[in-house]
């Protein structure tokens, strides 16, 4: 069986990785953005490079996007002409993170045309996606999960969890815990310091007990830092927790730990605080508590 042809749509800090990483499982890929300068790089790794999305997706058999939210997602479907030139049978696959329902909607306009669809958001932000180690959260049919998975495969681990939207919905849950995660976690090292024990003594003392994590491991060294260079951004987790109490009031729940760490990443982007790493939530905590503050170290800020 050949392998697949694929297209990779939007390849900014994550998307870039991902495709270098398709094409480095010998897949041949073709990619497109919208800011041509950032697909460029990739053609040292052997991807072709055009100057549409419509010529990207032409002859692909599996599709693949990851862009900023919805609007994005739609408007490179259906603004730039993909969900016309994708040919009947072909797969889209949006790893975007957007509403479950807005992924449901797409499913539907694109059966519409003979288009399969796959919905599978990630997790393991920039790292994940340079590592080929990335979490990735599927809904859609059994049949074109399986069809697609020697495109996922070379990307992280794929784990098919329910129908269309299902994949959205899973990496709300994932938000979910990352966002208290990171609330947790800036709280007790800003404890420790005010306290006068040392953070970085702390935070391996709790390595191996209840509270290890890969949020303790990697975010708390993060904090530590005081590294605020992005892997995942503030602005996202934004948008993220508003898709989550969207979805949890379709469902009637009451989220009280999702509402509390959703206005403290909008008192941060409310501040101009937003293309930060999430990790960054620390500074809200800490401006709540001056002058405390998690260790000396300058914070290392983004351009």
């Amino acid at each position: 069986m050949p392998s697949p042809r694929v297209a990779f749509l939007g390849t900014g800090l994550m998307g870039a990785p991902m495709a270098a990483n398709i094409a480095r499982a010998d897949l041949p890929v073709t990619a497109w953005n919208r800011t041509p300068e950032k697909a460029a790089k990739l053609v040292e790794h052997g991807v072709r490079v055009v100057d549409s999305a419509a010529e990207a997706v032409a002859e692909a058999d599996v599709v693949c996007t990851i862009v900023t939210n919805a609007a994005s997602v739609e408007d490179v479907l259906f603004g730039h002409g993909v969900a016309e030139a994708m040919r009947p049978g072909a797969i889209f696959v949006d790893m975007s993170s957007i509403p479950p329902k807005v992924e449901k909607r797409h499913a539907e306009r694109l059966a519409e045309k003979g288009v399969r669809h796959l919905d599978a958001p990630v997790s393991g932000g920039t790292r994940g996606a340079a590592e080929a180690s990335l979490a990735i959260m599927v809904g859609g049919r059994k049949e074109t999960f399986v069809d697609a998975t020697p495109v996922l495969a070379a990307m992280g681990r794929a784990t098919r969890v329910g129908p269309d939207g299902a994949g959205q919905l899973a990496k709300l849950c994932n938000q979910v815990i990352v966002a208290i995660g990171v609330g947790g976690l800036s709280e007790a090292l800003l404890l420790a310091s005010a306290g006068g024990a040392d953070p970085a003594s702390v935070r391996e003392a709790l390595r191996g007990g209840f509270s290890e994590s890969r949020i303790l491991q990697e975010h708390g060294q993060r904090i530590l830092d005081r590294n605020w260079m992005p892997g995942g951004l503030v602005r996202n987790m934004l948008k993220d927790l508003d898709a989550v109490i969207e979805a949890a009031d379709d469902c009637g729940l009451d989220l009280p730990f999702v509402t509390l760490a959703r206005s403290l990443y909008k008192s941060l982007c409310d501040r101009g605080v937003t293309g930060y790493d999430h990790t960054a939530l620390l500074l809200e905590i800490e401006r709540r508590n001056e002058p405390h503050r998690v260790g000396d170290k300058p914070d290392v800020t983004p351009m």
